[in-house]
């Protein structure tokens, strides 16, 4: 279908893609978009627009078309070249030894999380049939509810879903969404649920202090340097994925080349770590970095929910409904019956859900609001350790899937 501005119109088409960013994040200021999340807004904004029937002139009279164009080359750029970037720009302070021996028993916690995630997604996905897309539905999902945005943006690439079913990954991102914020909402009212919190083990996570916010503030500098920083570690991740390709080709591996892309992503986490981990203090004194990715998220967001084509959405969205609500069941199932067995509190369990499923940012908030000041710091750190495993757990998903 044609649209009011033209799909070979590149720079207006871009300019359309952060416009709807910029107001998902204008949003968050006020009290129903700070409900729905400023990301939820630039979802359903992209999915209007693209779908809003607009009359257009033609030789032979008027025709109906859409607002912004369902496909063209901007959202293929931003595919290809926005999503490698959120890798570097979330993970550059992701410090390892921090993460690992700072979070103490949180890291635990986290880590059943995801593997309840995991279990949740083999459940439901053989509960329900989506045939040849079964292997990259069942690593999406796994990937946004072990780290989040960014993981999710890296397997809606990994297994081609991004470029090749815009309309299914625009429901799949809308489902996941809705159900994040009832989820949230369960994950709140839990402690308040006798028959529920009388199951597990009681502990005091009110001390403890915030942790000081990070000095320093961006600048033009440290945003083009993170910014290169960023773009660097994306071409080495890109030369070694091609010469694992030539490896796995002496091999004889057939079609090596997509058999190696398809750990482009791990390839690329890991050696983002590496200067995370061992180069630390310098890599503190950059800033902007998360704020770039974020908002890069957002842009990514709108680009696939512009694909949405609504007709197949409602087509879609009831299965996926179902789906959804299986492997969050299923999650939290697993994640609070297990915690309860191995002696995690329920603040603990929650904060790790959380982290798990809505990212670093929601797990603190809800660790500050309930007042478990002792969990606001491995609730943000957690969460980073999300962003760390999450694509490299959902692409053995989706590699080692069944058929």
């Amino acid at each position: 279908m044609d649209s009011l501005i033209p799909a070979d119109n590149h720079f207006a088409v871009m300019g359309g893609l952060f416009v709807i960013a910029g107001l998902g994040f204008l949003a968050e200021k006020t009290r129903i978009g700070a409900v729905l999340t400023g990301a939820v807004v630039a979802i359903f904004l992209a999915i209007f627009f693209s779908n809003l029937p607009v009359p257009l002139a033609s030789g032979n009279g008027w025709r109906w078309g859409t607002l912004i164009p369902q496909s063209g080359a901007a959202y293929s750029f931003v595919f290809s070249y926005f999503v490698p970037l959120l890798i570097p720009l979330f993970l550059m302070k992701a410090d390892m030894r921090k993460i690992l021996f700072e979070t103490g028993r949180m890291t635990g916690a986290f880590l059943l999380a995801a593997f309840a995630t995991v279990v949740g997604a083999i459940v439901a996905f053989t509960l329900f049939d989506f045939g040849e897309l079964e292997a990259a539905l069942a690593g999406l999902f796994t990937a946004t509810y072990i780290g989040g945005s960014v993981n999710y943006a890296a397997l809606a690439d990994i297994t081609g879903l991004a470029a090749n079913e815009p309309s299914l990954v625009s429901a799949a991102t809308a489902v996941d969404n809705l159900f994040s914020g009832v989820f949230l909402a369960f994950l709140a009212v839990m402690p308040g649920l006798y028959f529920i919190a009388s199951r597990f083990v009681e502990k005091d996570h009110s001390e403890g202090t915030v942790a000081e916010t990070e000095k320093g503030r961006a600048t033009a500098l440290t945003l083009t340097i993170t910014l290169a920083y960023a773009l660097v570690l994306v071409a080495i991740a890109d030369f070694l994925t091609g010469q694992l390709a030539l490896l796995l080709g002496m091999l004889g591996i057939e079609d090596a080349a997509r058999a190696a892309g398809n750990w482009r992503y791990g390839i690329l986490t890991i050696i983002t770590l590496i200067p995370a981990t061992f180069l630390s203090k310098q890599m503190s004194k950059l800033h902007g970095g998360y704020e770039l990715g974020v908002g890069l998220a957002f842009v990514f967001f709108a680009a696939i929910a512009a694909g949405a084509n609504i007709p197949s959405l409602i087509s879609e969205a009831p299965l996926l409904l179902a789906l959804v609500a299986v492997v969050l069941g299923v999650h939290a199932i697993v994640l609070f019956s297990l915690g309860s067995l191995l002696r995690f509190s329920l603040p603990e369990l929650i904060t790790a859900s959380n982290a798990a499923v809505l990212g670093a940012t929601t797990a603190p908030a809800l660790a500050a609001a309930k007042g478990w000041k002792e969990l606001i710091t491995p609730g943000v750190l957690v969460g980073v350790l999300g962003y760390v495993i999450g694509t490299l757990i959902a692409t053995a998903v989706y590699q080692f899937w069944p058929g």
